[in-house]
């Protein structure tokens, strides 16, 4: 089995590139999806994250208010810090079940486990493969106003919280560019998966 990661920018294309390997016949594991398991009821992080932030972060139907969360970790270093300690040893420790269960089953598979911080947190390092997904700057904050809610003042903000784009790249063993057509950007993500696929096998 063969596990690549894939990251990049806010709004470059990684769930794109992702949905293409995964039809191409990857196994894709995404760790935002992962983070929402463990803090639901009867998640490994739920109790952790109840006890360290109070009941005030709990919802009308008991369970986290995300929104209500991320208003308090994200304008504190040291809280988000806090929380970032309770949720990432519990997403990694539920990826490395998940990348067990495939192994098992589909020896020679190829999985994708795609995360926005994969470099910020150091989580690449357990990944011989990395794939990260580039554009423009003005291509990111374009396609992230179109998302709900979206402000350019969140996404600027949020775009300076991230490692700058290029030094990513410099991490990478594998680069598609996502800022031209979706059939070029299909074109490289293909080419990507045959080359996984001649490594794993």
């Amino acid at each position: 089995m063969l596990i690549a990661g894939l990251t990049g920018g806010l709004a470059s294309g990684k769930s794109f590139v992702a949905a293409a390997l995964q039809n191409l016949g990857a196994h894709v594991i995404e760790a935002d999806q992962l983070g929402h398991e463990v803090l639901a009821k009867g998640g490994s992080a739920f109790a952790p994250v109840v006890e360290a932030f109070g009941p005030t972060i709990l919802g009308d139907d008991g369970d986290i208010d995300r929104a209500r969360l991320g208003k308090i970790v994200f304008s504190d270093e040291a809280l988000l810090e806090k929380l970032t300690a309770i949720v990432h040893p519990a997403v990694h420790s539920l990826a490395q079940q998940r990348f067990a269960a495939i192994a098992q089953n589909e020896p020679h598979a190829i999985v994708i486990y795609i995360a926005a911080i994969l470099v910020e947190t150091g989580g690449y390092k357990q990944f011989p493969w990395l794939i990260v997904t580039r554009c423009t700057r003005e291509q990111q904050i374009e396609r992230a106003l179109r998302r709900p809610g979206a402000t350019r003042a969140d996404v600027e903000a949020r775009l300076a919280r991230q490692l700058p784009l290029d030094e990513k790249i410099a991490l990478a063993t594998h680069i598609v560019d996502t800022g031209g057509t979706c059939e070029e950007t299909l074109r490289q993500t293909k080419m990507v998966y045959e080359d996984l696929r001649n490594r794993e096998s």
